[in-house]
């Protein structure tokens, strides 16, 4: 089993920056490929961004790319996603995810993870 855990969220002005975090732990990290996804007041989860288990593999959606960077740190089993130019569309609740694969991947779908942390909320002010 794998346990996901986020960190970083809080409250922000527009323009701001945020570094979420999310601790992995229960499995080998390094097998995993790693995603963040988040949901609005009311929408469906979204992808967001996500990166393979090699980290040479990124991807983001279009409403976060230039502004958000995906990393990971295999050494503290721990992704980031350094947030900046935040806007408030970019209010919601931010999920990490997680899928042990054995090749070059990265997941945009949610059905494409199966291990999911709680979640940490970002709110961006106006």
């Amino acid at each position: 089993q794998v346990r996901l855990v986020e960190s970083g969220g809080g409250l922000v002005q527009a323009g701001g920056s945020l570094r979420l975090s999310c601790a992995a732990s229960g499995r080998t990290f390094g097998h995993f490929a790693m995603g963040w996804f988040r949901r609005a007041p009311g929408k469906e989860r979204v992808f967001v961004a996500g990166i393979s288990w090699s980290g040479e593999s990124t991807d983001y959606a279009d409403s976060v790319k230039g502004r958000f960077t995906i990393s990971r740190d295999d050494g503290k089993n721990t992704i980031h996603l350094q947030m900046s130019s935040l806007k408030p569309e970019d209010t919601a609740l931010y999920y990490c995810a997680a899928i042990e694969v054995g090749l070059e991947f990265v997941g945009k779908s949610t059905t494409s993870y199966e291990y999911w942390g709680q979640g940490t909320q970002v709110t961006v002010s106006s």
